[in-house]
């Protein structure tokens, strides 16, 4: 069962929904047959328990009492938040046994758990309160593996205490919601923390297709004591004569030298003068300062790039 991106409940139906932390990780769901074992597999349902070694204790947690459970595998930054950067490390080891457990000594995984669909029997057709209510009464808590805490109503107080935290986001789940595997369905609502920023324009890279000849993405950068430091690619947000217009521009700033303190991998760069100035709106950064997910908001033709805030936290 899958999120829909949206926005709050509405102030009078808060107390019909829950609220959960939204993680930064792999969606897995767990399968425990009851003999000790244990099966991970991912959205697409891919076999992924190689992967992750560590988590093969879970297997033993319930006896021989078989369940089908829901969750997502995180590798955890020194703050206690999902890393998605060290996970990525992580997630495409299925087929490499030995690198995989190497990994995980060095970026050991977390599993959070927040759905149960079997336990002994079918689930699915339960309310969330009610499967809500049978898994935390398992009491999975472990090395790797944990249970977060759900809240029910409070909807705007969960989503404030996410972004002070630096927190991806929510998930909201209305309580009295089936399981619909396989479903992306308007009883479960996720909402992104995202971020604005300021950055200055260092090159760009053509577009394919329809884009021919304009940029299909502008490289950014972020100040760091004197240097701009590339802080990743951003390739959407432009409305097809914000594009041709920025592409006049950037052919005015172009120049033979890269500005940034290391040169990104980007095939077919054109490298420009830094003094565009433009705002974007992203999810988290990479451990790296990378932008993740970021999108273009709009040029600001207002602000020298000595005059803007396109600094590095």
């Amino acid at each position: 069962m899958l999120a829909t991106p949206g926005s709050l409940p509405a102030a009078g139906q808060d107390t019909h929904w829950a609220y959960e932390t939204k993680q930064d990780g792999q969606r897995a769901v767990v399968y425990l047959p009851g003999d000790g074992g244990v099966t991970l597999r991912a959205r697409s349902g891919e076999d992924i328990t190689a992967a992750y070694p560590e988590l093969r204790a879970l297997g033993g947690v319930l006896g021989t009492t078989a369940a089908v459970l829901d969750g997502e595998a995180l590798v955890l930054d020194e703050q206690g938040r999902g890393d998605f950067h060290l996970l990525q490390s992580r997630m495409s080891l299925a087929r490499s046994p030995g690198r995989a457990a190497r990994r995980a000594e060095q970026a050991p995984a977390h599993l959070v758990l927040f759905d149960v669909m079997r336990l002994g029997g079918d689930l699915t057709g339960l309310p969330y309160a009610r499967r809500r209510q049978t898994l935390e009464s398992l009491s999975l808590e472990g090395p790797f593996w944990s249970t977060p805490t759900a809240l029910v109503g409070h909807g705007e107080e969960a989503l404030r205490a996410t972004r002070a935290s630096g927190l991806e986001g929510l998930v909201c789940k209305r309580l009295d919601s089936v399981y619909e595997p396989g479903v992306r369905s308007r009883s479960w609502i996720k909402i992104r923390n995202m971020r604005t920023a300021d950055v200055l324009v260092g090159g760009w890279v053509p577009g394919k297709g329809r884009l021919s000849g304009l940029p299909g993405a502008v490289l950014v950068g972020q100040r760091d004591a004197g240097r701009l430091r590339y802080v990743g690619s951003v390739g959407t947000g432009w409305s097809e004569a914000e594009r041709a217009g920025l592409a006049r521009l950037l052919r005015a700033a172009e120049t033979g030298h890269c500005p940034f303190d290391s040169v990104p991998r980007a095939a077919e760069a054109h490298w420009v003068l830094p003094r565009l100035v433009g705002e974007v709106r992203y999810s988290t950064r990479t451990r790296a300062g990378l932008l993740r997910q970021p999108s273009w908001l709009r040029l600001r033709p207002d602000l020298a790039p000595q005059d803007s805030a396109a600094d590095l936290p």
